[in-house]
Formats: C-alpha cells, structure tokens, sequence
C-alpha cells in the first residue's frame, strides 16, 4: 500500500446540493421490488443457471412476492432467450407479476429483445447505456453528444417496435449505467433526452434506474446524487425513480435507504446480494429493516430458511453464516452476558411483559422469518451460566437455581475450553448429569422409605458407602431433614441444606422429577447436588447424596 494514497486516488466530488432534505426525512411504506437475481445475479455465476434451476428460482421470487422480475438478457445467448420463450408460452408468469428485460442500445439486440417477449402480458423494457466519463473516455471514446445520441436513438429503436408488442402491457425502463460516477447534469441530460423520445406522463410513468453501478462514493453522496436529480429533472411526476446499489464499499443497503429518503420510488437488488464483484443490494436485508421498524415490506420472507435452500441450490453459492437475518449464526450469542439478556427478554416476551419487540441483541422475533428460539442460543467456551442454563431449559426442561447456575457455569466452560468447540446441547446435559445425577461416589442411595405424623417423620434408608451397605435411620420435621440426620448418624460429615428446588421433567405418569439442593459443610463450603427419579422424593434423597459427594 502507498504510505501517501492521495499521490494516486482522490476523493469523489460532492454533489452541488447545499440544502439537501433527505437527513430529516423518515421512511413509512415499502418501495417497489424488482428482482434482478436472473440476471445481474446470474451473470455473476462461475456457472450460470440453466433453464431448470432459472425456473425454480423464478418460481421461488413470485411466491415470497416480487411483482417486478428482471428474467434476462434475452439478446445475450440462446438460453436467455429460450428462458423468455418457456415463461410467456408455458404461461408460468402469473398475471399480477411484470417480467423485466435488459438491453444495450443496439438495434440488433433491441429486435431480438422484443421478438422474446411476444404474447407476454406485462413486460418492462430496460434499455440502458453508460454515461460516466471512464466509460465515455476509455471504453467509447466519444464526447457526451454521441453517448447522449445512442441514448436517443436506442429509445427510438425500442418506440418504433411497441406497435408489434399490441396486447401487451409494455413499461419502459431506462438506466444512465455508471451514474453514480456520472457528473449529475450530464445524467439530468441524457435521461430527459430519452423522455423526450418516450413521452411519459403521470398516467404512464417511465422508471428511471439511477444506478451506484460502482460504489465509489460515500453513500450520502449517492442520496445526495438522486436528491438532486428529483428535484431538479423535468417532470418528475412522470418518472418512477428506482435505485439498483452495489457493495464495493460495503454499504449498498445504506446507500439504498438513503436513496429512499433522497426519493426514490422503487429499488432493484437480489436476494443475499448475489452480484459482481462484491455484490448487488441484498433485499432481504432492505426489506426486513423496514420490517423492524413496523413497515410492511410488502415481501414475504416468512420462511428464510426455505428460500436460502433455493438460492444456494440454483446458485451454488452459500450464505454466509454472519448474513443479516438468514445466516446460521445472526440469532446465536457466544458470548455468557449476551445470552443472559437474550434469555431475560425472551422470557419477559413470552409473559406478555411488552407491547413492542423489545428484546436486548435480537432486532426482530427469529420466528417471524421461521427461524426458533431454540437457535438464539449456543454454547462454547466463551458463554456464561445464561447460554448453558438456556439450552439445559430449552432443550430438556431442565430449569437451574440461579445459584446454581452460577455454580455449574463455570464448571461447564471449562469442560467445553478443553474440547475446543461449540457443544450441542445433548453434550451439554451428558456434562451436567455426570456432574451431579450420576455422581453416586462415595454416597449412593439403595433404598429410601419414611413415614410422617404431626409434623415428625421419622426414615429408613439403605445406602452404599464406598461398596459397603449400611442401614441408617433418622428423624427430623420432613424427610430431607431426617435423611440428613440418618447419614449424620452413620458418621457422613456435618452439613446442613439451605436451598431445594423441584420439578417435572415431561408430563404423564411415568414423567421424571428432577430435585436440586444446596448444602453448606460445617467449613463454610458450599455445593450443589441434583437427583432424578419418577418419585420427587426419591429424586430429593439423590439430591442430598449428589450435594454430599461433590462436597467430598
């Protein structure tokens, strides 16, 4: 890298706008989608799709609600073109669903474009040609005169053919390409030259595409750029104004949503932000940050799960675990003080404690996109005691004290540092029951019976004490209380209980009882036993023994 980078590169220019609106203006409904993942996406394959996998994928964007869909470039290749024909002649394009199509201003392209697209019900012709000056100096060699001329004269090519299009419901779409490099007055220009050719009216509004087609700006200049153009192109009321953002920078969703609030209308991207080079706009991310503020995104990505499926197999491409919303990972929390809020705010959630989605680290409710709760939540050796007591509650109804929680928290990560990973959650129980359920050294329970009157109860117990059977019996005002006395009797060391908890593990009559107990030794040490059972009293005297072998 240059230890001086301004001796090579320099900054974009801002864009002349010293009023700009934008930074106070607020979203509030969804814009038009137009999905453009087999196209722009599909171009950016290593293996583009075939006509199988275009199909699936198209199918899939009509169910989750794009009524705008950019199937091709039909003049490309014959399999763009027999993809147009298989759609309109198999009537696969329902009938509130606009396919869109993409062509250079080259007569030839723009003849076979239109002749893909007979007996189709609503199409959308995008015709585009670069404007910026790289594109004009290096790739054209022509001033702006001659790159506005191919502008104009491609609009005309495309209004000679609409008569032959009769019946069909034909939308013109143009894009100035490279805009966001474009000087902004040559961009008002060309577009306006192709308005005069077109003739649209608020009636019959022309889309005007203002493409970041590279990110070589912030993106408040981009907004700034299409606030400009808004307030300044002529007849304005007669254009839909659409966005379609790359990521070079990294922030093509940013520059989305401030190109919303710059004004404009509609927004082209794909899903997971497939593209060139670092990508196209990830729509699910755009639509679903509305989502979160209470905006209906008029998309429905209510089973995310299922749509990735689709995409990574008609792609072969793979989400990133880190994608907003549909990686594997963005509703898991490693870290022990996230996992605690997350389990707070769910429980508060689900007791009805809130009108609005409040919960810490979780922007929208996983099961609205068909994601569970049982996924928030993961273990490694980074997590506290509220990841691990989750998953043991989640997982297998088992509800921990917090003390102990605090106790076997600490126990459970240095068992999971020692194995190096993330453990599921089976692992996780197989660690807590060999730490207190199946601790039965030196104290093990053989037989249990006690019996009660007024208040006094008075037990026999056969226990096993390093191998040796031992008969024991003692009294006390319930019967941990005479359990406890028994084994003092059959010299165990002093201790007394200061906690005990209870409950159900499952429903029915053969369902399990888990007890907890807390004992604090004559030295001030204090331990956690557990004992499970299909008899809760049963389950209680393990969980004395438990707490006494774990004092040692």
């Amino acid at each position: 890298m240059l230890k001086n980078p301004a001796s090579k590169y320099r900054p974009f220019p801002q864009v002349p706008l010293t009023d700009r609106r934008w930074p106070g203006n607020v979203l509030t409904q969804a814009p038009q989608w137009c999905s453009v993942d087999l196209r722009d996406g599909n171009q950016a394959l290593a293996v583009p799709m075939n006509v199988a996998q275009k199909l699936e994928l198209f199918q899939a964007l009509v169910k989750c609600g794009f009524k705008e869909i950019e199937v091709g470039f039909p003049s490309a290749s014959n399999t763009e073109f027999a993809f147009n024909r298989r759609l309109i002649e198999e009537n696969r394009i329902p009938d509130d669903v606009t396919i869109q199509v993409l062509v250079q201003a080259r007569e030839d392209l723009i003849e076979r474009t239109v002749q893909s697209l007979m007996g189709a019900k609503k199409v959308i012709i995008h015709l585009y040609n670069s404007t910026s000056p790289a594109q004009r100096r290096v790739v054209f060699g022509k001033t702006k005169d001659e790159i506005k001329a191919i502008a104009v004269q491609g609009a005309r090519w495309i209004k000679d053919r609409l008569h032959r299009l009769a019946g069909t419901d034909v939308r013109l779409q143009y894009s100035p390409e490279s805009f966001s490099a474009t000087e902004v007055e040559f961009a008002k220009e060309i577009s306006e030259a192709v308005m005069d050719v077109w003739q649209p009216t608020p009636e019959r509004k022309m889309i005007l595409n203002l493409p970041d087609t590279v990110e070589v700006a912030m993106p408040n200049v981009y907004a700034d750029q299409i606030e400009w153009i808004c307030r300044n192109i002529r007849n304005r009321d007669s254009l839909i104004v659409s966005l379609h953002t790359h990521n070079d920078r990294c922030t093509g969703v940013a520059a989305t949503e401030l190109g919303l609030l710059a004004g404009a209308d509609r927004v082209e991207g794909t899903l997971f932000g497939n593209g060139e080079r670092t990508g196209n706009l990830d729509v699910i991310t755009v639509a679903l940050n509305l989502y979160m503020h209470g905006i209906d995104p008029k998309l429905d990505f209510s089973d995310l799960s299922a749509m990735r499926e689709v995409y990574e197999r008609c792609t072969g491409l793979t989400v990133p675990p880190r994608q907003p919303y549909a990686g594997e990972l963005v509703f898991t929390a490693f870290s022990g003080s996230h996992q605690d809020a997350i389990k707070k705010g769910l429980a508060e959630w689900e007791a009805g404690g809130r009108e609005f989605w409040d919960v810490p680290y979780l922007t929208i409710d996983p099961a609205d996109i068909g994601r569970e709760y049982r996924e928030v939540i993961r273990v490694n050796s980074q997590s506290g005691k509220g990841g691990v007591a989750y998953l043991l509650e989640s997982e297998f109804g088992v509800e921990l004290p917090k003390d102990m929680q605090r106790e076997f928290g600490p126990i459970a990560n240095d068992l999971v540092d020692a194995l190096g990973r993330e453990v599921r959650g089976e692992e996780l129980k197989a660690m807590f029951w060999r730490e207190y359920v199946e601790r039965t050294s030196p104290w093990e329970l053989v037989h249990f019976h006690a019996d009660g009157v007024d208040g006094k109860f008075r037990c026999r117990a056969s226990v096993r004490r390093a191998g040796a059977d031992l008969n024991v019996s003692g009294e006390g005002n319930g019967p941990i209380a005479a359990f406890v006395n028994a084994l003092a009797g059959a010299g165990a060391p002093a201790f007394e209980v200061t906690n005990y908890r209870e409950h159900s593990l499952g429903s029915g009559s053969c369902a399990s009882a888990i007890a907890y107990i807390q004992l604090r030794a004559s030295d001030g040490r204090i331990r956690w036993g557990a004992g499970v059972d299909t008899n809760i009293e049963l389950a209680s005297m393990k969980a004395v023994l438990s707490g006494l072998n774990r004092l040692g």
